[in-house]
């Protein structure tokens, strides 16, 4: 596939109209080469080595996969699959494969012969031990956030994965950290550096607030905080899962429009925080460092440190959250006098919560309709959006954001709305398919 080609899809599949400058450069990547992009979250990534890995495949003589790409999380594969899927089909089937997944459907799914493979390390290896796929074929491989992947522990899984590819010719590493280092599986020998780091990041429209807490408890900063910065969205972090919980717990009791997201939740309870959180159903979030980087999130308005960040690299990937795509936000760390404050926190300007906090807890405009039916069962954004307008007589700009999974589907509407939508769509049908539809309501 040439670039020409490609870049028609983007404009057409994808809706963007030109390549940023990072984008152009990466394009120009060959196949049989290797290459470290180095690029800040929200920078357009994504798009950036998919360009290259998708014109460097070639269709193999057998049935095997020829190009694989290895993300560390399940939500970064699923990001990076859409944005794979959409432009290289229909010349290359695509596959996902992550942890959590029904191992049966994607069994099904390699039985169909994808030549693109997009996978988490633990699962791809564990679908190799399986004898279900091959790598022998693989001439093209991506290892996206690989410095991500080996925090998580998954050296010696990318070591055997890479080990199994023997045709391996074109290599694309990724990451967010210019000090990140290559795994020592990886030679060097040639390895040119795209850097990205410090062009176009989003850090300086981040406007950085330190909030001096006089409890070491910090809740009841917290709740004064947000109460006084209820408009937009805001991604509370901590470093603790058990803290985390505690702190979701609060906020409910708060009665605040909050979810929570870390790696001990179900994949399907991650799944819908991350959904009602980035279509304003819960425009508060709760979570562990998990959710500061790999995830498509946009419209962050606030940052808010609860726990001080344990790295450098760690306070960087949480206030990229915010201030993407030439918006700006803001960055609050609440300080207590047990805080020991590392040198790499930047000082910022004191936030006073003074004068009385607005004692009502706004509540979410908007709700999220749960429609029991996917991908798999041939229906589209499209398709629901139509429903929705024409039986639930919404108008279009009542009808928000759209997420289609294999075999489900969520819609937000107006809240005020959700009940009477959900009475009208029952009796109908999608495309001749009954679906039920279902107010989805946040635990």
């Amino acid at each position: 596939m040439t670039l020409s080609e490609l870049t028609d899809r983007i404009r057409q599949r994808l809706g963007i109209a030109e390549l940023n400058d990072m984008q152009r450069s990466t394009s120009a990547i060959t196949a049989g080469s290797r290459s470290l992009l180095l690029a800040p979250t929200g920078s357009g990534k994504t798009l950036a080595f998919a360009i290259p890995f998708i014109m460097s495949l070639r269709k193999a003589e057998g049935d095997d996969p020829v190009g694989v790409i290895i993300a560390p999380t399940r939500e970064l594969v699923l990001q990076i699959f859409e944005v794979v899927r959409t432009l290289a089909t229909p010349d290359f089937k695509t596959a996902a494969l992550y942890g959590g997944h029904d191992m049966r459907a994607e069994q099904a799914s390699l039985s169909g012969k994808p030549e693109i493979i997009i996978a988490t390390p633990g699962r791809l290896l564990d679908h190799l031990h399986r004898g279900n796929i091959s790598l022998f074929a693989v001439r093209s491989l991506v290892l996206d956030e690989y410095d991500k992947s080996l925090e998580l522990g998954f050296h010696d899984d990318m070591r055997a994965i890479v080990g199994r590819m023997r045709s391996l010719r074109t290599l694309i590493l990724t990451s967010a950290t210019a000090a990140a280092e290559v795994p020592d599986f990886i030679t060097t020998d040639g390895l040119k550096r795209f850097d990205f780091t410090t062009a176009g990041a989003t850090t300086p429209d981040v406007e950085i607030f330190r909030v001096n807490s006089a409890d070491t408890d910090k809740l009841e900063t917290l709740d004064g905080l947000l109460r006084r910065n209820q408009d937009g969205k805001s991604i509370i972090f901590l470093n603790h899962r058990d803290a985390a919980e505690r702190v979701y717990n609060y906020l409910r009791s708060q009665h605040y429009p909050v979810g929570l997201y870390h790696g001990g939740l179900e994949q399907q309870d991650r799944e819908r925080a991350l959904i009602l959180f980035d279509n304003g159903t819960t425009p508060v979030l709760v979570s562990t460092d998990l959710a500061s980087r790999g995830l498509d999130i946009g419209g962050v308005d606030n940052v808010i440190h609860y726990h001080l960040a344990p790295t450098p690299e760690s306070n960087t990937h949480r206030n990229g959250r915010t201030a993407r795509m030439g918006r700006s936000g803001r960055a609050f760390y609440i300080i207590s006098s047990a805080d020991k404050v590392p040198a790499y926190i930047p000082a910022g300007s004191e936030y006073r919560l003074e004068g009385e906090a607005p004692q009502a807890v706004h509540r979410s405009g908007r709700a999220t309709l749960f429609f029991n039916a996917g991908k798999k069962e041939k229906i589209s954004r499209g398709d629901i959006a139509g429903f929705l307008m024409q039986k639930g007589e919404l108008g279009r700009d009542e009808v928000g954001k759209i997420d289609v999974k294999d075999h489900c589907a969520y819609a937000a509407v107006p809240a005020a709305k959700a009940r009477e939508t959900v009475e009208k769509l029952a009796p109908h049908k999608i495309k001749n398919t009954r679906v039920r539809v279902t107010q989805l309501k946040n635990k």
